[in-house]
């Protein structure tokens, strides 16, 4: 079959990365990115936003919805987030329910955990436009446990019994994955308790993922250590019989990361320089897109520079925009130029979309404004696109 030669990407192009938004929703975006390119502002901000909420002050919880919550989240519940599904699939964009909610760290929590995410699971099956389902190991199990397992330390019989039940909750996850044909993200944690869950996932991917990669690993590859691990689960994937799933973002926990080492007196994890977690990075795509007959791959990314280069390997190699083995992803209220361009060349892309109770993805949306005010040009990359947007319409 020949292959389609798809059309050439341009990040630049406003008109398409934009054309879901009024001129009213450009200019709330357009403040918002303003706000978050000043430090000082989202620090003290984020301050006043927790106290306000615990204090319960009228209206706070209004203000928060309109405004940082709406960027990047979903809604409040699996049923609010159904309009942006819809208007996402409208520009064939699928979106990936992340259930932001951090738990309360016992069997309770875990429990109401994993029924919410079988909950997006059933969804993703009903509907076209969630390609993956995603959860968090230390959302439906104790992290000390996971750790403790790592370090090699015994158990006790109610820790031993407390881990067993988290295998039956992520079993029960993937399952039902499987049972439905739903991919799903295993997400990447801390790395003192990062290859119990890397253990875990793989024997989840031996169990399930012998027709194709329903579930998926994580790769951060801000560790210098990353490729090497994909590479030791290609090969045992190839031995076992069955398919590997990754996906490969840069990271989210480098300052935490780094503290801790220091703390513990441990080599960093981290790589010396983001040229080289860049490098490592596109390293990876070139080693899963030569192995493509077995490694199935989601780049979640907000480079421009690395989802060029993806498409640009998947030409040369021959394949076929919307194969399906092939995914790009951003965080919804983010990188609309990747997104949209991406989609409208053909290229599989999806929006992680948050959803939570606004008081507990509050550390989520810190987050999210932290870190735009502290990766290299992001906030002000979107900033000055939608300034770009509003200009040409105007024009």
């Amino acid at each position: 079959m020949p292959v389609t030669q798809a059309p050439p990407v341009s990040f630049d192009d406003t008109a398409v990365a934009f054309a879901s938004k009024s001129d009213g929703e450009l200019r709330k975006m357009y403040a918002l990115f303003a706000a978050m390119n000043n430090n000082s502002l989202v620090k003290t901000g984020g301050g006043l936003m927790k106290a306000a909420l615990k204090w319960h002050l009228p209206g706070t919880k209004f203000l928060i919805k309109k405004s940082i919550f709406e960027q990047f989240c979903g809604g409040e519940s699996i049923q609010e987030c159904l309009p942006v599904i819809q208007e996402l699939g409208r520009y064939h964009i699928g979106t990936i329910l992340d259930y932001s909610v951090e738990g309360e760290g016992d069997d309770k929590s875990f429990d109401a955990t994993t029924t919410e995410l079988l909950a997006t699971i059933d969804l993703a099956h009903r509907s076209q436009n969630i390609p993956f389902s995603v959860f968090k190991v230390t959302g439906v199990g104790d992290a000390a446990i996971l750790e403790k397992i790592q370090q090699g330390t015994p158990l006790s019989p109610a820790e031993q019994a407390s881990f067993e039940r988290t295998k039956k909750r992520i079993n029960a996850i993937c399952a039902r994955a499987h049972q439905y044909g739903v991919r799903v993200f295993v997400d990447a944690e801390e790395s003192w308790f990062q290859e119990t869950i890397d253990q875990l996932t793989y024997e989840m991917m031996q169990r399930y993922n012998r027709e194709s990669a329903i579930v998926w690993n994580t790769y951060q590859l801000y560790r210098h250590d990353r490729l090497d691990a994909l590479k030791k689960a290609h090969a045992d994937a190839v031995r076992g019989g069955y398919f590997l799933g990754g996906k490969l973002v840069r990271g989210a926990y480098m300052e935490k990361e780094g503290r801790v080492a220091a703390q513990h007196g441990r080599t960093t994890p981290i790589n010396p320089s983001k040229q080289a977690t860049d490098d490592l990075y596109n390293e990876t795509l070139r080693y899963c897109i030569e192995h493509i007959d077995r490694i199935s791959i989601c780049a979640g990314t907000h480079n421009e520079a690395s989802s060029l280069l993806l498409t640009e390997l998947m030409q040369e190699r021959g394949l076929q925009p919307n194969d399906q083995r092939v995914w790009f992803a951003q965080l919804y209220g983010m990188s609309d130029n990747l997104s949209y361009n991406l989609a409208h060349a053909g290229y599989n892309t999806a929006k992680y979309v948050p959803y939570g109770p606004v008081e507990a993805v509050m550390p989520y949306l810190l987050r999210r404004a932290d870190e735009n005010t502290a990766i290299a040009g992001q906030s002000s990359r979107e900033f000055l696109l939608i300034q770009k947007e509003m200009n040409r319409r105007k024009a």
